[in-house]
């Protein structure tokens, strides 16, 4: 198992810099920027269950068999299942587009990555990684915690604060222009960011930084294309606004 590990963490960094590239090319096709040429197609809300819930399934097993169990894997257990029990149970099922095609192709690539991203993290985590109670007041684990959160509320904020918009005006695109949109063009992205980074501090871990890296190579792209999406479809876009990082870009 621990030579998958190490496989699997080669992977990820591969998979990073693979993915950083072809977004700057080639847009996700769904949502938006959803297109045909990509095969077979299932309403988005069982798409993001499908390939969502194998993450919180592997955390929760190399949890449970892992043999010390303490008050830092309790939290680490509870902070990765906050984000996905609401990504797999709750946001398909409550977001705008849920009956939207996507593609199978993406589900099955989605599920790859996240069987490969869940067994790292659980088995490294939670088995290879040793953490006892004075690594709560590490600064690594205070400042991951308080990443975490912060990115955890901001993505979930702009979440609620799209469907909101997209509930008022259905099947219309608009410009978003309230709380951390009047800033950036993709806040939800910015969020989550945030969110894995806080993740990588927290555990001080080489597959947490694996996450972060992969998150960032695949949301800062998406992030700089909804951008020019928005610039492209409304003219009076605001031109002080960044596409995902406040003041920056």
């Amino acid at each position: 198992m621990h030579n998958f590990y190490n496989y699997s963490l080669y992977l990820i960094f591969g998979f990073s810099v693979i993915v950083f590239g072809l977004l700057f090319f080639i847009s996700a096709p769904y949502g938006k920027f959803q297109r045909k040429g990509w095969g077979l197609t299932i309403p988005a809300k069982w798409a993001w269950m499908g390939m969502e819930f194998i993450s919180p399934a592997l955390i929760t097993w190399f949890f449970i068999t892992s043999d010390y169990k303490n008050i830092p894997q309790i939290i680490f257990v509870s902070v990765w299942l906050l984000h996905y029990i609401y990504r797999t149970f709750i946001y398909p099922f409550t977001q705008s587009g849920r009956d939207k095609p996507y593609p199978i192709i993406i589900v099955l690539m989605a599920i790859i990555f996240n069987g490969l991203n869940g067994f790292i993290n659980g088995y490294g985590v939670f088995h290879l990684y040793s953490y006892d109670n004075s690594w709560l007041w590490s600064w690594q684990f205070i400042t991951g915690v308080i990443l975490f959160v912060t990115g955890f509320v901001i993505n979930k904020t702009a979440d609620e604060k799209f469907r909101n918009m997209r509930t008022q005006n259905p099947g219309d695109y608009k410009i978003p222009e309230s709380w951390l949109f009047k800033y950036i063009s993709s806040p939800h992205y910015f969020g989550e960011i945030i969110e894995w980074g806080g993740w990588a501090v927290m555990t001080w871990s080489l597959p947490g930084l694996a996450f972060f890296i992969f998150t960032f190579a695949n949301l800062f792209p998406r992030g700089i294309s909804s951008h020019k999406w928005y610039k492209s479809h409304f003219p009076d876009y605001p031109p002080e606004r960044k596409a995902i990082i406040p003041f920056v870009i």
